[in-house]
């Protein structure tokens, strides 16, 4: 009897995986409104009552695609980050944590495809719960692109590594944005060309306002010995 427990549940977790990855791949392709049950049945070949006893609904489903999704980006993001280097000048390592980010959404095109078909869309209004972990991803992605700049620009000091960081963040994800969605279009530019470009933008932006903060920070000093 355990024996037979044990497969039933070896079976039943296969078939939920096989549906978290059909769905992803469908969904990311026709967005959510455009996935319908029977086409995710077609798919996978496993039986609509199957998918509902696994997820409740289709919105169900969403959430469960979004949350898996996202916590395999960020374990991806995590592991690709790990060891940067511990000198260089600012663009160097703005570069390098740029590019390593880049073959991270090089490779995660699933995902980010639902993502950005979410955020430009009220489809999904029914699943709250995913939409709310496209909040939650955003946030975080934001997050990670302040580390970024504030590692990048460290030798400006804590608090200039931290102003640049706020400054940027938002910038620079649009540069991902902009650059995954060339990337998906097919315009014959590769990510590791887009991530150079959007590091000398950065780095430049980035030094301005470096230099901007020194000055003010002079001149207030200058004020005060007046």
């Amino acid at each position: 009897m355990e024996n037979t427990q044990q497969t039933g549940n070896r079976r039943g977790q296969r078939s939920r995986q096989e549906i978290l990855d059909a769905a992803s791949r469908v969904m990311s392709a026709y967005g959510y409104a455009g996935t319908s049950m029977s086409a995710l049945v077609e798919a996978t070949g496993i039986p609509k009552s199957a998918i509902y006893h696994h997820f409740g609904s289709k919105a169900g489903l969403l959430a469960e695609v979004m949350a898996e999704g996202a916590h395999g980006f960020f374990a991806a993001m995590r592991e690709a980050h790990r060891n940067p280097p511990d000198d260089g000048t600012p663009r160097e390592r703005l570069g390098w944590y740029l590019q390593k980010t880049g073959e991270v959404f090089a490779h995660r095109e699933n995902f980010l495809r639902l993502l950005l078909v979410m955020v430009m869309s009220d489809e999904a209004a029914e699943a709250p719960e995913a939409m709310q972990m496209v909040v939650d991803v955003r946030n975080e992605g934001r997050d990670y692109m302040c580390e970024m700049i504030r590692s990048a620009f460290s030798s400006e000091g804590e608090a200039v590594a931290a102003a640049i960081a706020d400054d940027l963040a938002y910038f620079g994800m649009v540069g991902f944005d902009g650059a995954f969605i060339s990337f998906q279009a097919g315009d014959h530019r590769s990510m590791a060309t887009h991530m150079a470009q959007l590091t000398d933008a950065m780095t430049a932006l980035g030094e301005a306002r470096a230099a901007e903060i020194r000055n003010k920070a002079a001149k207030k000093s200058r004020k005060a010995k007046s």
